[in-house]
C-alpha cells in the first residue's frame, strides 16, 4: 500500500517536470497577428464631464470594456481596415440616462484615440 503511494507521488512528479520541460523548450504558441490599440474617452455632450460605466464594444466580436471614473478606456484588439465601436449605458441608475451610440473608424494605423461625446435621454 505504501509503495503504491510512493510511485504515485514519483510518477505524478515524473510527468509534471516532463511537461515543464517540454514547455521551457518549444514555448507557449505565440500570437502572430497584428494588435491595435484604442484608448480614448467619454464625456457627456451637455455637460463635457467624464462619464464612467459606459461599456465600449468592438463589432464582430465579443470584445468590450467600461470606461473608469475619467470616462477612458483602452484595449488592444486585432487589426482591421473597418471596425465599429459602439458606446452603450448599460448601467442608467449610475450615469443618468445617455443614448447609444457608435463610431466607424476607417484607415486605422498602430494606434487610435477616440473622443466621444453622448447625449442624454
Amino acid at each position: 500500500m505504501k509503495n503504491k503511494w510512493i510511485r504515485g507521488i514519483i510518477g505524478g512528479l515524473s510527468f509534471t517536470s516532463a511537461l515543464f520541460i517540454f514547455q521551457a523548450c518549444y514555448g507557449t504558441p505565440q500570437d502572430f497577428g497584428l494588435d491595435l490599440l484604442v484608448e480614448g474617452q467619454v464625456k457627456s455632450e451637455s455637460s463635457g464631464l467624464p462619464i464612467g460605466g459606459i461599456k465600449v464594444s468592438v463589432s464582430d466580436n465579443n470584445q468590450y470594456e467600461y470606461t473608469n471614473m475619467e470616462g477612458r478606456f483602452s484595449f488592444y484588439t486585432g487589426m482591421s481596415d473597418n471596425m465599429t465601436l459602439f458606446f452603450e449605458d448599460i448601467d442608467s441608475t449610475q450615469n443618468g440616462n445617455y443614448l447609444s451610440r457608435d463610431t466607424v473608424l476607417n484607415n486605422i494605423l498602430e494606434k487610435v484615440f477616440v473622443d466621444i461625446n453622448m447625449e442624454e435621454k
